[in-house]
């Protein structure tokens, strides 16, 4: 099989796209059913973003190991030493759920400072926020548990089975959301953002029991723990942290853009909460284009094939760069209709559409970073990524935070921050490859 021919490529990309949306459209179904709620419609909004932040954030940072198992069983596949690997994933999920579990209590137990002190939510609005995000943070050890086999399926070269899953739990998440927040006469009562969270939480737990099914039935995989510890556990736990620091990085980038956005204004919040999700959308439909990338990247460095591993990164960005203007060319045409999609409140939907035209701006600066995101989390480059997110965060994001709020940009200046940031990460990663890689086929 030719790694880098059309075919393959979307053969991998088509299901990863599938199934790496749909943590995106549980929070933007949410946010849709949430923001066309009769009352309290900007409070609610601003809440089930400001959860969004949160629960996102924990995800982002403690769901790296997906990448790094996916990762690690790629270069044995490309080796062709698999069958050294199979009783790795077992431990790896271990130290995830012990890990998410313990996160799920302790932000638990400090929801309400997190959201008052962190976020500057006060009022209506954290009452929500508490309701919101009590419910939704015990579907995180499920959505760790997920992605950690999702990660194994990855590395198998199997996205198939991920997509399934994907799709019932996206299904069902969307007619739970509307049967649990509007309630139906005489028989479920209307539960309002409660009702939201629960049907996340549900949809969240079903996925997780379907892709354990279809790992046992499906793969050699075991998920016996064994008694000695497997010798990749030290690289993998290595590789994680660096991911993990990244992704703080990451994460306080995000949380400093919702908490400016909060501070401008609830119904700026809302607007944000409406354009983030947007983003993380259409961020997680490029990312199926990244999740090919790794895995191909990772077998074809594990076969040291540098010549195909230069075609596939050529071949993945052109791909991405044409989604990204077809994303831009899609969100100009229905400009106004996807804002009526979340909301008709038009306080919120004022400062939306004032700054929808950077979130489609910034589509191919997103296609650029998320494709060779996955190129080095493949090639197991988890340091470099992590140093270029610090830089991209605090040499990039954050001062231009400061000088576009300082001349009073306000949700404009955020997006303009954020565009700066994505800029950063492209540019770092594209000398970087093309520095190390591109010379190992002369």
């Amino acid at each position: 099989m030719e790694l880098t021919s059309f075919k393959s490529i979307n053969k991998i990309a088509i299901p990863a796209i599938i199934a790496g949306i749909v943590e995106p459209i549980l929070s933007a179904t949410d946010t849709a059913i949430v923001g066309n709620i009769p009352h309290d419609t900007k409070e609610a909004l601003a809440a089930v973003g400001l959860v969004g932040i949160v629960l996102s954030s924990l995800i982002w940072i403690f769901g790296q190991t997906r990448s790094v198992i996916s990762s690690v069983i790629s270069q044995y596949l490309g080796a062709g030493k698999i069958d050294e690997i199979k009783t790795m994933p077992a431990q790896a999920i271990a130290l995830n759920i012990g890990i998410s579990l313990f996160m799920s209590i302790v932000t638990f137990l400090l929801a309400e400072p997190i959201f008052r002190i962190i976020f500057k939510a006060e009022g209506q609005t954290l009452e929500y926020c508490l309701q919101y995000f009590k419910i939704r943070i015990w579907g995180f050890p499920f959505s760790l548990f997920l992605f950690s086999l999702i990660g194994v399926f990855s590395g198998l070269q199997n996205t198939f089975w991920p997509m399934i899953v994907s799709i019932i739990g996206a299904a069902l998440n969307i007619v739970l959301d509307i049967i649990l927040v509007y309630g139906i006469d005489g028989y479920i009562p209307a539960m309002h953002i409660e009702g939201a969270a629960w049907a996340s939480l549900i949809a969240q737990i079903s996925m997780a029991v379907l892709i354990l099914y279809f790992l046992l039935k499906k793969t050699d995989i075991s998920l016996k723990l064994s008694t000695e510890i497997h010798p990749e556990m030290e690289r993998i736990i290595g590789m994680t942290l660096n991911l993990i620091i990244r992704a703080v990085s990451l994460n306080i980038a995000i949380a400093l853009a919702g908490r400016t956005a909060t501070k401008i204004g609830e119904e700026f919040m809302a607007a944000h909460t409406i354009a983030w999700n947007i983003w993380l959308f259409s961020a997680f439909f490029i990312d199926g284009y990244a999740a090919a990338g790794k895995i191909f990247g990772g077998r074809l460095y594990g076969a040291k094939d540098f010549k195909q591993l230069n075609i596939l990164v050529k071949k993945l960005s052109l791909y991405g760069l044409a989604i990204g203007v077809l994303l831009v060319i899609l969100g100009s045409i229905f400009y106004y209709p996807i804002g009526r999609i979340f909301t008709q409140e038009a306080q919120v939907l004022v400062p939306f559409y004032g700054v929808f035209f950077m979130v489609i701006a910034v589509q191919p600066l997103n296609s650029i970073a998320f494709i060779m995101d996955g190129i080095f989390k493949g090639l197991g480059e988890m340091k470099f990524l992590r140093n270029l997110l610090l830089t991209a965060t605090f040499v990039g994001f954050i001062p231009s935070l400061y000088i576009t709020q300082y001349f009073d940009l306000k949700l404009i200046g955020v997006w303009i921050a954020l565009a700066i940031w994505l800029l950063f990460r492209c540019l770092g990663m594209i000398g970087y490859f093309r520095k190390k890689y591109q010379l190992k086929t002369s």
